[in-house]
């Protein structure tokens, strides 16, 4: 079910973009294989205003994994990335309600951001509860699609890493198939992480719903040797 239209949505954009918390990244050109070859990078020192490691949320939601993630690590830039309207809006309004200096939220694709981020700047992805498009047909349409994980290569910095959750066996199961045949290799594989004894999870939004109703969560971590 598609999600109803904020009240004021444009004004609202308007406003958080004003404060520089909010970067809307539209791209006219639609072939997105033609439009990644114009690079127009993003300048993480002069957003920011320092050189500290960057981090990258794709599928931000509502914001509450990256603001709590600025809070623990506030010697992390965090791009929060998302790319509807409708759900950015309140990101961006949570990071400048709570006054968080080193998060940035961003309106954008994901088949779009090697145009915007800089190759290898990025310590680490987060894909949390990224949607499964359970549907065989739509597969190229997840995130841990090979054509995304390509993607990534390019964004991550030697040693960096993909965390990745979700509440979905079935995509999780594609996901790994999709990481190794990547050339990823995998670590910290967890199919009951609230029964894992990990240590530092962030709880988010979904996470909570899924957990509540008994469901198991099931993460891992992917880097490339």
């Amino acid at each position: 079910m598609r999600m109803r239209r904020k009240a004021r949505l444009e004004e609202r954009l308007a406003a958080c973009a004003e404060t520089g918390k909010l970067l809307i990244l539209n791209c006219e050109d639609r072939h997105f294989q033609r439009a990644v070859e114009q690079k127009e990078y993003l300048d993480f020192e002069k957003l920011f205003g320092n050189r500290n490691p960057v981090v990258l949320e794709i599928g931000a939601g509502k914001g509450q994994f990256c603001c709590e993630l600025a809070k623990r690590e506030p010697e992390v830039n965090i791009i929060a990335v998302e790319k509807s309207s409708n759900v950015i809006v309140d990101a961006a309004e949570k990071v400048i309600s709570l006054g968080l200096k080193n998060v940035v939220t961003v309106r954008c694709d994901a088949e779009y951001l090697e145009k915007y981020i800089p190759e290898h700047s990025t310590q680490r992805i987060y894909l949390n509860f990224s949607c499964p498009f359970p549907k065989k047909s739509y597969a190229a349409h997840r995130l841990t699609h090979r054509k995304f994980l390509e993607i990534y290569k390019k964004l991550l910095a030697p040693g960096g890493e993909i965390h990745q959750k979700t509440d979905n066996r079935e995509f999780f199961e594609f996901s790994i198939e999709e990481f190794s045949e990547s050339g990823y290799t995998l670590k910290n594989v967890s199919l009951d992480l609230h029964n894992s004894g990990f240590e530092g999870n962030i709880v988010t939004e979904y996470e909570k719903r899924f957990s509540d109703l008994g469901q198991p969560i099931y993460r891992l971590e992917a880097y490339l040797k």
